[in-house]
This record gives C-alpha cells, sequence and structure tokens, in this order.
C-alpha cells in the first residue's frame, strides 16, 4: 500500500508517518539511527526503573564525536552549525532515547566558546571534544528564585587568586555526573547594582576538585530519570582564573547561549513528537476490533492528525530560528515560539499516542508512558510556558513589561 499526496508516492514504512521527513544531515540522521538501535527500550526502562544515569549511552555518544558536534576542530570537535545539533538531539529522541542525559553539554559550551578566555578554551575544550571532560551541570536556579534569574542569593567574594562560593542551587541536572559546572552568582550585592542583571557573574566550576572542599550534591528522585540535584555551597574556593569573561557580566553570557538552548530542546521535543506518531499509527494501523482497524475510525485518527499538524508548524518555527541563529542575526522570538510549540505539540502527540494504545499506553513494556513523563518536563523547563508568552508579550508584541 502507498500513500500518495500531489506531488509524489511515497512508501508508507519510510518517513514520518507516511509523509517524508526532514533529509536535511541525511547522513547524520542515519547513523544516530543505528546507534539508538543498541540502546531499545528494555535499556531505558532499566535506567528509569533504577533512577540510573545512563553511562553506556552517554559513552556512545561521546565515542561518536556527537557531543562534540558545535566545538570547532582547531580544539577536536567537529565545527558543525546549530542545526546539525538539533537534528543529532531531534533523530536520538525520534530513535526512543533521552537526550536529556547529555544534551547540555552541547548549550553549555557555546558560553565558554563565546566569552571564555583563550587559556580556558584551550584547557576545557579539548577535553570536551574527546570525552574526557564532561560539562553537564549548569548551576542557576534557586530555591527562592526560581526562574527570577536577577534574584539569586549565591554569592562569589574575591578573596585573593580566588572566589569564595557562598550559596544554593536546586534543579541543577547531571550534577553527579559531570566533571565541570558551569555556575551564576553574585559578585556584587543586589543593593550595589544599578540594575537587577548586573553584578551576576559566570565560573567553570571543576566538580572533581570542589566535592567534599565545600560542594555538596544531593539527589532529587522526580517522576522522570532526569539526574535532578540540589547542590550546596559551602566557602567553596573557586580559582579566579576561573571567570568566564568580565566579572559582573555573566548575565548577559548566561542569556546568550539561551536561544541555542531553546532550538535544541524544541528539536528533542519534536523527535519525541515523531516517536509518538509513528508509535500511534503503527498501533491504529495494526490493532483490529469490530472487524476493522482501529484507525479507521476517526476518533482515533483526527487527535494523530492534529498533533502532526502541530509538529509540522512547529518545526517551522525552529527551522527558521536555527537558519537566523547560523546567519548571526536576533532569534529569540522564533526560539522562544519554537520551544513552546514543539513543547506543546510533543505533548498533544504523547496524548493521542497514549488515547490509541487505551490501556497498553501504561504499560511499561510500550515505553510510552516513559516518553509521556519525559516529554511533559519541556513545558516546565528550562523555561516555562508563561515566561515564554510574557517575553513575545512584552519584546514582541510590545505589551508593557508583566513582571
Amino acid at each position: 500500500m502507498m500513500v500518495a499526496d500531489s506531488s509524489r508516492t511515497i512508501p508508507e514504512t519510510t518517513g514520518f508517518a507516511g509523509v517524508a521527513e526532514d533529509r536535511s544531515y541525511a547522513e547524520i540522521r542515519e547513523e544516530i539511527r543505528k546507534l539508538c538501535a543498541s540502546f531499545p527500550g528494555e535499556y531505558w526502562r532499566e535506567q528509569d526503573r533504577s533512577q540510573r544515569y545512563p553511562t553506556e549511552f552517554v559513552a556512545a555518544m561521546t565515542e561518536a564525536g556527537y557531543l562534540a558536534a558545535l566545538i570547532p576542530e582547531e580544539y577536536g570537535g567537529s565545527g558543525l552549525p546549530l542545526s546539525a545539533a538539533a537534528a543529532v538531539l531531534e533523530e536520538v529522541q525520534r530513535g526512543g532515547c533521552n537526550g536529556g542525559a547529555c544534551h547540555a553539554q552541547m548549550y553549555i559550551m557555546g558560553t565558554v566558546l563565546r566569552h571564555g578566555s583563550a587559556a580556558q578554551k584551550r584547557q576545557y575544550l579539548p577535553g570536551l571534544a574527546d570525552g574526557s571532560l564532561r560539562l553537564q551541570a549548569f548551576g542557576v536556579t534557586e530555591p527562592t528564585s526560581g526562574t527570577d534569574t536577577t534574584a539569586l542569593r549565591t554569592m562569589a567574594v574575591r578573596d585573593g587568586d580566588s572566589y569564595v562560593v557562598n550559596g544554593q542551587k536546586i534543579w541543577t541536572s547531571r550534577a553527579e555526573h559531570s566533571d565541570l559546572m558551569l555556575l551564576l552568582a553574585r559578585t556584587t550585592p543586589r543593593e550595589k547594582t544599578a540594575k537587577k542583571t548586573e553584578g551576576l557573574s559566570t565560573f567553570i566550576v571543576d566538580m572533581r576538585e570542589a566535592i567534599g572542599h565545600g560542594l555538596t550534591i544531593r539527589p532529587i528522585r522526580t517522576m522522570m530519570n532526569h539526574n535532578s540535584c540540589e547542590v550546596f555551597f559551602d566557602e567553596l574556593r573557586v580559582p579566579a582564573d576561573n571567570l568566564v569573561g568580565v566579572e559582573g557580566n555573566g548575565f548577559q553570557y548566561i542569556l546568550d547561549g539561551m536561544n541555542a538552548e531553546r532550538l535544541l530542546i524544541a528539536s528533542e521535543c519534536i523527535g519525541d513528537g515523531k516517536w509518538f506518531t509513528d508509535k500511534s499509527v503503527a498501533y491504529a494501523r495494526e490493532r483490529v476490533l469490530f472487524g476493522r482497524p482501529i484507525g479507521q475510525n476517526q476518533g482515533i485518527q483526527f487527535p494523530i492528525a492534529r498533533a502532526y499538524a502541530q509538529l509540522r508548524a512547529a518545526q517551522a518555527i525552529v527551522n527558521e530560528g536555527l537558519a537566523k541563529f547560523e546567519r548571526g542575526e536576533r532569534c529569540g522570538e522564533e526560539a522562544n515560539m519554537g520551544k513552546m510549540l514543539a513543547a506543546e505539540a510533543s505533548w498533544a502527540a504523547g496524548e493521542a499516542c497514549i488515547q490509541t494504545h487505551g490501556g497498553f499506553g501504561f504499560a511499561e513494556e510500550y515505553d510510552v508512558e516513559r516518553k509521556f513523563r519525559e516529554t511533559r518536563l519541556y513545558q516546565v523547563a528550562p523555561i516555562s510556558t508563561n515566561m515564554i508568552l510574557a517575553y513575545l508579550s512584552e519584546h514582541v508584541l510590545d505589551l508593557p513589561r508583566s513582571y
């Protein structure tokens, strides 16, 4: 049987829900599919049950060079554009795997690359490229400030050739499995700055040296296996040489990387949505009730089709954002919209997948419930939908600031 549209005839088994998929970076996508095939649902179910970090998967991604995709060739990476990293993460999610275990390295690294000193780049980027170092932890959010980053209380006070850090971070994912952390802390008290965005600085923390010497990590169990932690700083000394860029400009450095972060997370959501839709379509074709495939019923068809339409629309916005990012143009609108729309589309595809499978959608062995929990995260993190709407209202629609 063939599925036809106005321009071509495509075998049902070759494309996303019977329709041709994005062919950009086709070779990379094909290799990612092969890699993901070595980590089937059974592997991820076991990691989920035990709340275990998928060390083997991360090692395979590292060895294949995918986590070094954005690192320039002079430091041992591939020097690929952001759209290539987006293709990698999309295919990881579509393959049923969980890129949340390692995706942060792709966008955190950009802060070091764009704002780090020549010495910092030489010291850290080659190790990140060859896998001997992991930069997976991003210390920004705090219990009392949440998404109000400018209200954070963690302080870094200069003392000779080091900074002394005191405070606490929360939702610092992968802290137990990272060698380095990118930390945002106040170097000037809020009351002594003209603007609340001033006086924040960014540091590279070597967690291998810090644990037991002022750094404590406490895991947080959550509804999905995302390796989230609380991190406590008690008189932790960080070498002054580990300050990234200029003291007090850290907030701008963090903002600088957020568009990349949101575009990559959006690509993961699109991959999730495609996984759900592939599952839904396959099950709806093969499941027979009352003498006919359930996919023949509009009550099954329409939610799948609607979610598919949402995914295609989200992907168009994300692609536009990636293109702008790579041209060096402002892409905050597309990055924020793309992340929001992709997260909503993947959730809609997940809802349709659960409903299509009925009771089997809740059975662990089908992997639907696991992916359903995992994709729900991205309407909350790394930035909530409401914060995105506030950004669009103020910076795109020129409405009064709401907070």
